[in-house]
């Protein structure tokens, strides 16, 4: 496991934060009985946000017909929809929310060549409302599989995500289970596939970034 490179400052701001407390309460709290649970309560709190910002080490599921999850979380939406941005026709959704004690790094889900990557800036509902797909702020890039199907996903920021980090760049080639970047935060993903693909997950599930297997194109 390592820390996300994006994450170094928010990381060292959370540890700076939380011995600049432990020192005030040192110097207000003289009895030992009340500053001991109070000290261990905030570093809880930090490591907890240290821990937030791990990249795992994951085997890797997919392929270049093989599309696994880009990120760690509970499948919220598998339905029909019409995609407007760019795929423009009909597709099957299927959106990964992320609570905060998940994995919140992203991760290729399918072996190809990034087709499409537009960034928009926007509002902050809760990720797992279904508008926020389309009024949150939000990055969208397009993959063309090496098995020739060209699938969307999106990284959507929720209430309290207010950064997205995404290393999606047209031209550049993807490996599944890559790290391809990262949300901080409560947050959700949205993957739009043709709707001939074959779903391989039900709304409920928990699935795991680079091994769960979303589809087959």
């Amino acid at each position: 496991m390592r820390i996300d490179h994006n994450s170094y400052g928010t990381v060292a701001g959370a540890w700076l934060a939380g011995g600049v407390v432990i020192i005030l309460l040192r110097l207000v709290i003289h009895n030992p009985w009340a500053f001991w649970p109070l000290m261990f309560l905030v570093m809880v709190l930090v490591l907890w946000q240290t821990f937030f910002f791990r990249v795992p080490v994951r085997s890797r599921a997919g392929s270049g017909s093989v599309v696994t999850a880009v990120a760690d979380g509970r499948i919220v939406i598998k339905e029909k929809v019409f995609e407007p941005e760019y795929l423009r026709r009909e597709c099957i959704q299927v959106s990964i929310y992320m609570d905060f004690f998940d994995v919140h790094a992203n991760f290729w889900p399918v072996d190809g060549t990034v087709t499409y990557y537009k960034y928009h800036p926007g509002k902050y509902l809760l990720a797992f409302k279904p508008k926020a797909s389309e009024e949150n702020e939000h990055a969208s890039t397009a993959i063309l599989s090496d098995a020739g199907t060209e699938i969307l996903f999106k990284q959507l920021a929720g209430t309290f995500a207010r950064r997205i980090v995404c290393y999606s760049k047209p031209g550049l080639r993807t490996a599944a289970g890559e790290q391809c970047g990262i949300i901080k935060f409560g947050s959700r993903i949205d993957m739009f596939f043709p709707p001939e693909t074959d779903i391989k997950v039900e709304i409920g599930d928990s699935v795991r970034a680079c091994e769960t297997v979303i589809a087959l194109l």
